[in-house]
């Protein structure tokens, strides 16, 4: 049996004027699927997250979140999206669970089931003690555990992470990389996860390599191993890329 498809892009091109950011970029993620998203900057990885998150038109080329098309079902493409950014959207004077309850509020959940959620969210992220704290008292690592509790309230059924561990300290980002592969395998998650540090990557996660707007490699760990003949990701990485860095 075909496991769904969380996210389907196809032949997707997008510009800045005559400059091209993405040049028919196709790939698909399936539910229970970590994929990463590797690529130098100005490879095209901010561009494609604001198209699928619509923060930008789609011009040309088709996105499909579990089956609906971005254009023409927005509402209902959207509603299946969790995202998390790369600077933080948190209200840093209002408390973790007021942060919640107006995530919470925005997709209708009602006040019982969003207080369920919220515990349910925070319990696993061992941030429940600590919901009544405004933001601007928690550190860096905290907040993105509070910033992946909110993405994940309303059930998407995918989960883009836009380089979620960016100047995080060493304990913090693999705390947070370890809990989203969990997520992947107990909920059935479909992750799409923008990085530039190699060793967040599982070895049976999905790898796509984007340079120039363009995907270099698109497959398994091995796959890409296979393909550019090397014993690691990061030599792998270096072949595709001509040496720029994440």
């Amino acid at each position: 049996m075909n496991t769904p498809s969380a996210l389907a892009i196809a032949d997707l091109s997008f510009a800045y004027g005559g400059k091209k950011a993405l040049a028919e970029v196709s790939f698909e993620i399936r539910s229970g699927e970590c994929t990463l998203l590797l690529g130098p900057n100005g490879a095209g990885k901010s561009t494609l997250f604001s198209l699928i998150t619509r923060l930008y038109d789609t011009r040309a080329g088709r996105i499909e979140l579990c089956g609906f098309d971005i254009k023409r079902d927005t509402r209902k493409a959207l509603a299946k999206l969790g995202v998390v950014f790369q600077q933080t959207t948190l209200d840093m004077d209002l408390s973790v669970l007021q942060n919640l309850r107006y995530h919470t509020a925005l997709h209708g959940i009602g006040r019982k089931l969003a207080m369920q959620r919220i515990q349910q969210e925070l319990e696993r992220l061992g941030m429940y003690d600590r919901r009544f704290e405004k933001i601007r008292q928690l550190n860096g690592g905290h907040r993105r555990r509070v910033e992946i509790a909110r993405a994940l309230l309303h059930k998407p059924a995918l989960l883009l992470l836009d380089e979620p561990t960016v100047g995080l300290d060493v304990p913090s980002r693999l705390g947070i990389v370890e809990y989203v592969h969990q997520l992947v395998k107990e909920e059935n998650l479909a992750v799409l996860w923008a990085s530039h540090l190699i060793d967040e990557i599982y070895p049976d996660d999905h790898l796509i390599v984007l340079h120039k707007g363009q995907i270099k490699a698109n497959g398994t760990v091995d796959d890409v191993l296979k393909s550019t003949q090397t014993a690691q990701i990061k030599d792998a990485f270096y072949s595709l890329t001509q040496g720029e860095h994440a």
